[in-house]
């Protein structure tokens, strides 16, 4: 339902930033999945070697994401030395 300039005016301040939220709010989660979704192509076959039954949700993504992170910097430490 689209609201008209009048009855814009009438609104709080509350109520127009309340309206705005959703507005705002959606290219944040669309970066968001994006860049999750762009992990999980990255790490796709080292998930499925650890997880095969597993779905991939945007929370297995990211621990995986933590994982194979901690994972690397470890070997590049052990490398190092």
């Amino acid at each position: 339902m689209a609201l008209s300039a009048l009855s814009l005016e009438i609104l709080t301040p509350k109520e127009k930033s309340r309206l705005r939220k959703p507005t705002v709010e959606k290219p944040c989660r669309d970066r968001i999945n994006s860049s999750i979704e762009q992990l999980k192509l990255f790490l796709e076959k080292e998930f499925w070697r650890h997880q095969p039954n597993s779905k991939l949700e945007k929370a297995s993504i990211q621990e995986m994401t933590d994982s194979y992170l901690k994972y690397s910097q470890a070997f590049a430490a052990s490398a190092k030395s």
